[in-house]
């Protein structure tokens, strides 16, 4: 799946949908996002040596798993982000790196779903985490 087609499935819009394509193959979302250098994220994060926050790491895995849920959700639903356990960070994201997700739901106990991921570049892992997410109704005004 491309970005439009991503915006299908994520609410996400803009500067906040941070994956640039996705794939779930058995069950198991593989996802990327080049990292240009111009990001919103890396304005002062750090001058003269930009590096990815650990927490828009986190977000690209939350936002990778979610493609698992590709015709789960109704319309007036979306994820919600409840929890982040377990997480390592191995080594810094930069601008020029392809940053590589691989995601996928271990347990569901609706409307909560628990969900492992890891992060790399040239096939060394970043980052990798266990976290949980509930799908939840929109409200309305």
């Amino acid at each position: 799946m491309n970005r439009e087609e991503l915006m299908n499935i994520l609410p996400h819009r803009s500067s906040m949908l941070l994956l640039d394509e996705a794939e779930v193959i058995d069950g198991v979302s593989y996802a990327k996002r080049k990292i240009v250098g111009d990001e919103w994220f890396l304005d002062g994060h750090f001058p003269d040596h930009p590096v990815v926050p650990g927490v828009v790491l986190c977000e690209m895995l939350a936002q990778s798993v979610c493609v698992c849920l590709d015709g789960t959700a109704a319309p007036d639903m979306h994820t919600l982000l409840t929890g982040l356990e377990k997480v390592r960070f191995r080594h810094p994201v930069v601008p020029g790196d392809v940053f590589e997700m691989k995601s996928e739901i271990v347990r569901a106990k609706a409307p909560f779903y628990f969900a492992k991921g890891e992060g790399f570049v040239n096939g060394k892992r970043c980052v990798s985490a266990e976290f949980s997410f509930a799908l939840m109704q929109k409200e309305t005004e």
